[in-house]
């Protein structure tokens, strides 16, 4: 019976592995690895060793990112696609996209020592910038294979005023080709994505995997709060058009419209003028995302949302405007892949848990493609995107044993 316990070594490669990546940061005090740095490119290289001792054959496509294939000895065979993210946020975690590319790497590996062939090959990519760190936008290197590659984005600039296109060109990449990156759906069979959970549900189930229903969408908002500035000790309290005092309002309604429908909403960023101890606010600014898998839920909550912002601002003789920033809609996971994935969860002797992923994935990009799926492991404490972010091989070894009969009865 093949179960966790066989894959206990291999689990503890991945987590060595796992630690390795980690080293490869921009700075020697925390993980940062951004997209088109020169630690990229030290990532991409370390992984493809790791892909070649599992007798794959590499490759980085045109716009950075890492391929490894186990090729089936079947004519004309199709891809099982697997992977995740290379790339990590500042100061964050060394499991967050690391091991959903590690991962199916140690199973890959299995199969080459254990001399197990497949009719299909399996395919293992290493996103290259599924976070959007460095330029801003997310999933550039997932959207570059589904054919989403817009031009408008060689003029994205990150923070040291270096654009797009000339970062790729620095790296050796051309922006004007990366089009012929774009893969066919018909050549893929499926999308599986391995995931740290980032959130405390399985910890609280008490299980070490899970399989994932769908991704929450997401739509992200800029809110612009414009009063008066005035003097802080001559302007009458009932005269005031105090931005701050309005904006912290509004915020407080963003957190009621979220708890009242069962969605997340966050405000991340404020901004505010002129910003000083005696001056009344003159202008605040802040973000909002707010997301639900239910996408027509979402938007009757941004509806009402604006309308009581609209609502606060009147009432206080301020002046509202709201840009919408970022749109990505919910997607679900295929119905038949789940369906496998919690066979595969029963040969491993693990009880199936689905739940859903509040957090985006690059299996949103693929699912304009092809089938998707995602499986989580149970990460300590829900706590990602920062340096306490933690899981355990056995857990590991529950995934590598459920991907495991996945892919062997796929």
């Amino acid at each position: 019976m093949t179960t966790a316990t066989t894959f206990n070594h291999k689990a503890q490669w991945v987590m060595d592995c796992c630690e390795a990546l980690g080293k490869v940061s921009q700075s020697p005090a925390y993980v940062d690895r951004r997209y088109l740095s020169q630690e990229h490119k030290q990532a991409n290289a370390l992984v493809a060793t790791w892909m070649q001792d599992a007798n794959m054959r590499t490759w980085e496509d045109g716009v950075g990112n890492l391929w490894g294939r186990f090729e089936s000895d079947s004519a004309n065979a199709k891809s099982l696609l697997m992977g995740s993210h290379l790339d990590t946020v500042v100061n964050g975690g060394k499991y967050d996209g690391m091991l959903g590319v590690v991962a199916p790497i140690a199973v890959v590996k299995y199969f080459h020592e254990q001399g197990i062939k497949l009719p299909f090959h399996i395919d293992i990519v290493g996103f290259c910038d599924e976070e959007g760190t460095r330029f801003g936008s997310t999933l550039l290197g997932s959207r570059a294979l589904t054919g989403k590659w817009q031009n408008e984005w060689a003029n994205l600039i990150d923070a040291d005023g270096v654009s797009l296109r000339d970062a790729m060109q620095s790296f050796g990449l051309n922006f004007d080709a990366v089009n012929a990156c774009a893969i066919k759906g018909e050549d893929i069979l499926a999308y599986l994505e391995m995931h740290i959970e980032q959130g405390p549900v399985l910890e609280a189930q008490n299980l070490p995997t899970g399989i994932v229903t769908g991704i929450a969408g997401a739509k992200r908002m800029l809110f612009n709060v414009q009063g008066m500035a005035g003097h802080a000790g001559t302007v009458p309290m009932n005269s005031r058009q105090d931005a701050l005092a309005g904006a912290s309002e509004m915020i407080l309604a963003v957190e009621k419209v979220a708890q009242s429908n069962n969605i997340v909403a966050t405000v991340g960023n404020i901004a505010n003028h002129p910003n000083a101890v005696n001056v009344i606010s003159g202008n605040t600014q802040f973000s909002v995302d707010i997301r639900s898998i239910d996408d027509k839920q979402r938007d009757v909550c941004v509806a009402s949302l604006f309308a009581m912002c609209q609502e606060i601002a009147e009432k206080r003789n301020l002046v509202l405007t709201i840009n919408e920033t970022h749109a990505a809609p919910a997607v679900k996971c295929d119905s038949a892949l789940m369906l496998q994935l919690e066979a595969a969860t029963k040969l491993a002797q693990i009880k199936p848990f689905n739940l859903v992923s509040g957090a985006g994935h690059d299996a949103m990009a693929m699912a304009d493609i092809c089938p998707v799926a995602m499986l989580f492991t149970r990460c300590e404490k829900g706590i990602s995107h920062h340096p306490k972010e933690a899981i355990e091989t056995p857990d590991v070894a529950a995934t590598l044993a459920v991907l495991y009969h996945f892919i062997r009865n796929f």
